[in-house]
């Protein structure tokens, strides 16, 4: 269990950075069939915020002070001018299931602040209410009445947190605006998915299959409830071939002094550990840039598992705050008004992408001192046959 909980705590800057150096050879890759870039544009934007250690927002960065690489691949980058004057489409999505009821309380000023985030610019609202399944509590609205009478009458829902769920309904609810609105969830939420019917790996198609940046604001799970999604982030129902990287017959460990177990109980006897261990092993067969993409699709779903709000804003380039009280949550939200309109727009256009998630990695070349928040994955439909599997 040590070494799962090392697994599952490093970085996914840090596992890329690994396999970047097991695989430093170039390799050609294979032709596939005109995979399509979600968001129906060959353009992969890349929102980042750069801050100084106090906290306080750079502005005088080029796209020539980034480096950007795709699944370990460097990219040219392009900074989309003026990017923070677009009209802006934000889903607002509130918990109000489980122990999000008891944070009610804590929204009175919710209104005004996502005004300010919003600023003056030409905006649809929307919000989301969510426990056990998520539900449209105000359709897209550019007036504040609106949504200052929806959030005032939120009313506590059922056990339940199916945030997965609701971030999957918040990401297609945006998908439908104009394309020349940026698009942009509020997420407020426990750290641990319950309910959700979306599989992890379907969830972190869903949230890296857009151009959207989740900002999530974060309040503490009910204890006892914390981790009730297992180890589900590396199942895979599909046996791998007998004796195979993936085989589900690796001996499971057993007081029998034989060792002899049948297939079933070894499958059945692996640990996550095990699991985890034995894929991260088998990205060593892949090529690249393909190990990249595969390590990236670990690292998300195990984020996905420990924290779901601080994971998406990890993968789409927005923030995470934990918050406690109703000054906390102001404090951050403050925070993250002034910065939605101060982030870096940068782009790049990747030539002939692989299906399935890219891990992207945008670091700063000369400023050691400034801090980098970015997004780090994105998706790319195409022949699902076409996508290595473990």
């Amino acid at each position: 269990m040590k070494k799962l909980r090392q697994f599952l705590a490093f970085p996914l800057f840090l596992l890329i950075g690994f396999a970047q150096m097991a695989f430093s050879q170039p390799s050609a890759q294979p032709a596939q069939s005109s995979p399509v870039i979600t968001a129906n544009s060959t353009v992969v934007l890349v929102p980042a915020m750069v801050t100084t250690k106090r906290g306080e927002p750079v502005f005088t960065l080029s796209a020539n002070d980034f480096t950007l690489t795709d699944d370990g691949v460097s990219q040219p980058l392009t900074l989309e001018e003026d990017s923070g004057q677009e009209p802006m489409a934000l889903v607002v999505a509130i918990q109000t299931g489980g122990p999000g009821a008891r944070e009610l309380a804590n929204y009175r000023t919710l209104p005004v602040m996502i005004e300010n985030i919003v600023g003056d610019l030409p905006r649809k609202i929307a919000v989301i209410t969510f426990d056990s399944k998520p539900k449209l509590a105000l359709d897209f609205s550019s007036d504040s009445d609106p949504l200052e009478g929806t959030i005032h009458s939120l009313s506590p829902g059922d056990g339940g947190a199916a945030i997965l769920d609701t971030l999957g309904f918040a990401v297609d609810l945006l998908k439908e605006q104009p394309p020349n609105y940026r698009r942009a969830i509020l997420l407020l939420s426990e750290a641990h998915d319950r309910g959700s019917r979306l599989k992890l790996e379907d969830a972190l198609r869903e949230i890296s299959d857009t151009n959207t940046a989740i900002y999530s604001l974060g309040f503490p799970s009910v204890k006892g409830e914390a981790g009730r999604r297992s180890a589900k982030a590396f199942h895979d129902d599909t046996p791998g071939p007998r004796h195979g990287c993936m085989a589900k017959n690796t001996p499971a460990p057993s007081d029998d002094q034989s060792g002899q177990t049948d297939d079933a109980t070894q499958a059945k006897g692996r640990t996550a550990g095990q699991v985890a261990n034995q894929a991260y092993d088998c990205l060593a067969l892949l090529a690249p840039p393909l190990a990249l993409a595969k390590m990236a699709v670990i690292a998300g779903m195990s984020g996905l598992q420990r924290n779901v709000p601080e994971t998406v804003a990890e993968l789409t380039g927005g923030e995470y705050f934990p918050f406690k009280n109703t000054k906390g949550l102001e404090r951050d939200l403050e925070t993250i008004s002034n910065h939605v309109p101060n982030r870096y727009m940068l782009s790049f256009h990747p030539e002939s992408p692989h299906p399935g998630l890219h891990a992207v990695s945008l670091t700063l070349k000369n400023y050691p001192n400034l801090e980098l928040a970015a997004r780090n994955s994105y998706w790319v439909e195409g022949d699902a046959a076409a996508e290595p599997k473990l």
